[in-house]
């Protein structure tokens, strides 16, 4: 096992829901799981220290504990855009630094998942998005598909985009983020047979979505590739 890299057809598709639900599935199997959320902004300070939900939502999934400057080096407190955070913060994310806090995580795993933000090309600063971080940390990439309406070309050009980036793309996630979803069923077997990749798990609507367990056999495809 190594790293995956998480990411979602638009922002809002349950990103932290999936990465959690995998690193709790990763370590009841035994593995050693940590998350990592290398920009974080939507955050808040408790006891003068950013803290972001994102984030303790993979500390609480996971079990191995590692520095708050590791698993999310870059945490902003306005709930904008990355690289609008950081431009307002007079920060300048850098890949190289990322990268070598995911080296010293992997490190400490069996398996090292990484969240993005928003979508997968979300801006990071004037010259980096979500996609040359994923490139730059050369992690397998599993999508999560925000369930509602939209969510088929969403999730076609995000695939494409992934394949064109040249990142082995290692399935996706179908998380039903609106539970009126009119055709749910028949856009879901839409996805399947158009996504030239394995479903990994299907995610019901449920306000404790988070904690459930997800089918055993959705890791598969990854522990046995």
């Amino acid at each position: 096992m190594s790293r995956f890299f998480i990411t979602g057809t638009d922002t809002d598709t349950g990103k932290t829901v999936a990465t959690c639900q995998l690193l709790r599935m990763f370590a009841a199997r035994g593995m050693r799981a940590v998350g990592m959320k290398p920009v974080a902004s939507g955050c808040e300070w408790r006891d003068g220290v950013l803290w972001n939900a994102d984030v303790a939502a993979h500390a609480a999934a996971g079990n191995v504990q590692a520095p708050l400057e590791w698993v999310s080096p870059y945490r902003f407190e306005p709930p904008i855009a990355p690289h609008l955070a950081a431009r307002k913060a007079g920060v300048s994310i850098d890949l190289d630094s990322l990268a070598r806090y995911a080296d010293l995580l992997e490190a400490q795993a069996d398996v090292l998942l990484i969240e993005g933000a928003g979508g997968w090309l979300a801006p990071l600063s004037d010259e980096a998005s979500i996609e040359s971080l994923a490139v730059r940390l050369g992690a397998p990439v599993i999508l999560v598909v925000g369930m509602r309406l939209g969510c088929l070309n969403h999730a076609l050009l995000t695939v494409r985009a992934v394949q064109q980036s040249g990142l082995p793309f290692e399935g996706w996630i179908a998380n039903q983020v609106d539970p009126d979803m009119d055709c749910y069923a028949e856009n879901l077997a839409s996805l399947r047979r158009l996504i030239a990749a394995p479903c990994l798990a299907e995610i019901g609507f449920s306000p404790q979505a988070g904690r459930a367990a997800l089918p055993g056999t959705c890791l598969d495809a990854l522990m046995f590739r």
